[in-house]
């Protein structure tokens, strides 16, 4: 099993939980591919599927954040291979609100992500008001873990360390609320 972790808009910069947790995952000895996708900053859906296609491996779990679960989506409804387990965070709303994002739009929302599939948000993430459950998790049949007062789940939320997606990258069944 190897780990894909899949950054956002603008990368996932110092203090975010994607570098810590490829750390900690790379430091318990897991295979760990954490990339830069093409031009994070202006990001376009085919560069950033052509990357990932690169990238896929058999066995990946993969643990997407923000337009990195956009770019997972896409990749799924193209017919690309499943994950063993994907873990989507922070998903963006499935409509455009931010012009250098807007490529990615519309979101196709397919059933089939991976066999385990997880999606987290905030009620009060400003890329997703209200959160992830009646626009990704419910329509997709995954489960979902709502996380109130969460923001965008990154660092300017307080997520930098984040001991309980840790535990679910490493087969932990629960959520990872806390």
């Amino acid at each position: 099993m190897r780990y894909l972790i899949l950054h956002g808009w603008q990368g996932s910069g110092p203090g975010h939980w994607q570098p810590w947790l490829a750390d900690e995952l790379r430091t318990a000895g897991h295979d760990v591919v954490f990339p830069t996708l093409p031009d994070p900053d202006h990001p376009g859906l085919e560069p950033w599927l052509d990357a990932l296609e690169t990238l896929r491996g058999d066995e990946d779990v993969v643990i997407a954040h923000s337009l990195g679960c956009a770019l997972w989506l896409h990749h799924r409804a193209r017919g690309g291979a499943p994950a063993v387990r994907a873990l989507l965070v922070a998903p963006p709303l499935p409509r455009p609100m931010i012009p250098e994002i807007a490529g990615f739009y519309p979101l196709p929302l397919r059933a089939g992500l991976a066999p385990e599939c997880r999606f987290v948000s905030a009620p009060d993430d400003p890329y997703c008001p209200g959160g992830g459950r009646r626009a990704f998790a419910e329509p997709l049949g995954c489960e979902h873990d709502c996380i109130p007062g969460g923001g965008h789940l990154n660092p300017e939320a307080g997520y930098g360390a984040w001991p309980a997606v840790l535990g679910w990258a490493q087969g932990a069944k629960n959520g990872v609320e806390t």
